[in-house]
């Protein structure tokens, strides 16, 4: 390399910047504080005996968790070591589901590890290669200890399940969360072909009022929706479900714009209209037989005026709606039909069947409407949560979610 004399001061400045080895060395261990101060933070929530911690958010609301990914996710971590391992956690919470806690404890302790061997004088990359040693070697080892499991041996799922559970808020009723937990993923899965469980298939649906004692699992579907309507009919046997796209209210322009009537006869014929047209839809209904609508939420006008309200009470129709959009291919797969999404394909085939549709009480004041018995039913179920405040229907179903994450890995792998 030919160098320039002029430049000779330059090289000497590069070399002294080689020579000067705190810089690294400050990183390092800045990364290392921060990534222990991360998992001191919630080392104390580990484990049966751990402690739940109290958070409030910037909005004012309160959390009270022991759920690592929920803890982390609601801190405002702004170190970039001490975010990869919120990350590990977030990371952790969807591919296992459990063990978000004890993820970030290793983490920490691995890294404290570290610490005293760069002290040594080791360098970094010796050290990383030996820990994915030391990892392979621990599966290896892990693997060695682990024994196989069935499917159908329901009483080591309910252990697995109870042992996610033991360490939550609501551990004191893991005796009948875990069991439920267990039969939620046995329905939607057939432990002959399937080696994964899309939890996507297991509806929780999180009611207030009674307690975590009222959980139950319903082989169905739930809605929090009441009926609409002034005296809706509360319950349809033998039912014949329709689940709609399109509104049953007077249709409005693509552009905002006021029409103003000033003459009587022309109001009357508005009116007039408007009415042939609702109960046009409404006789397409009658004729197709249905006697159960589920209505998708619409967000440019409403689903469904009260004047088509009036004539589908006088028909005898149970009309549900405000369903969400997001929850409509749980509810169209559930029921084994296709969302309808034009009055024209309104037909008796189109329609799903069920033995039973009715609005029950839950704990307290509330109500919701039970979808049972449906025929040629998907491989769904619906879990109905249900707890005191919010603090504790909330917990309830994050530690319900790890109990599901925990069974859905032993499917994964036996």
């Amino acid at each position: 390399m030919v160098v320039n004399p002029a430049s000779g001061d330059t090289r000497k400045m590069q070399s002294g910047a080689f020579k000067d080895k705190s810089k690294p060395k400050d990183i390092r261990s800045s990364n290392i504080t921060a990534g222990k101060a991360v998992a001191d933070a919630i080392r104390t929530s580990l484990g049966p005996r751990g402690m739940d911690k109290m958070i409030q958010s910037a909005n004012g609301d309160v959390t009270i968790t022991n759920d690592g990914a929920t803890i982390l996710k609601q801190m405002n971590v702004m170190h970039p070591a001490a975010k990869m391992l919120v990350e590990l956690s977030r990371s952790q919470d969807i591919e296992a589901g459990d063990g978000t806690t004890s993820v970030v404890v290793i983490a920490g302790s691995l890294l404290e590890a570290a610490e005293k061997l760069l002290a040594r004088g080791i360098h970094p990359s010796a050290i990383s290669d030996a820990f994915q040693i030391a990892a392979n070697k621990s599966v290896e080892i892990l693997t060695k200890m682990s024994r196989r499991i069935e499917l159908n041996d329901r009483e080591s799922l309910v252990q697995s399940a109870s042992t996610s559970l033991n360490s939550k808020v609501v551990s004191q009723h893991s005796s009948q969360l875990a069991p439920l937990a267990v039969d939620a993923i046995l329905k939607v899965t057939d432990p002959a072909k399937d080696d994964n469980v899309d939890l996507k298939d297991i509806k929780v649906i999180c009611q207030l009022g009674g307690t975590v004692d009222d959980t139950e699992l319903v082989d169905g579907l739930v809605f929090t929706q009441r009926p609409a309507g002034a005296n809706p009919p509360r319950k349809v046997e033998k039912a014949k479900i329709g689940l709609i796209q399109f509104c049953i209210s007077p249709p409005k322009t693509d552009m905002d714009h006021n029409v103003i009537v000033s003459d009587y006869a022309a109001m009357d014929r508005v009116l007039k209209e408007e009415r042939a047209y609702i109960l046009n839809i409404v006789k397409q209904i009658k004729k197709a037989g249905c006697n159960v609508l589920l209505i998708q939420k619409s967000i440019l006008r409403d689903a469904v005026s009260d004047l088509a309200l009036h004539f589908l009470d006088k028909i005898k129709v149970m009309v549900i709606k405000d369903v969400e959009r997001e929850d409509i291919e749980f509810v169209s797969k559930t029921l084994n039909c296709r969302p309808i999404a034009s009055l024209d394909h309104f037909t008796a085939e189109n329609l799903a069947s069920a033995d039973l549709v009715e609005e029950v009480s839950t704990g307290g004041t509330n109500k919701v409407v039970k979808v049972t018995g449906i025929q040629n039913q998907g491989k769904t179920v619906t879990v109905l949560v249900q707890g005191s405040n919010k603090l504790v229907l909330a917990e309830a179903e994050r530690s319900l979610h790890d109990a599901l994450c925990v069974i859905r890995c032993l499917v994964r792998n036996r």
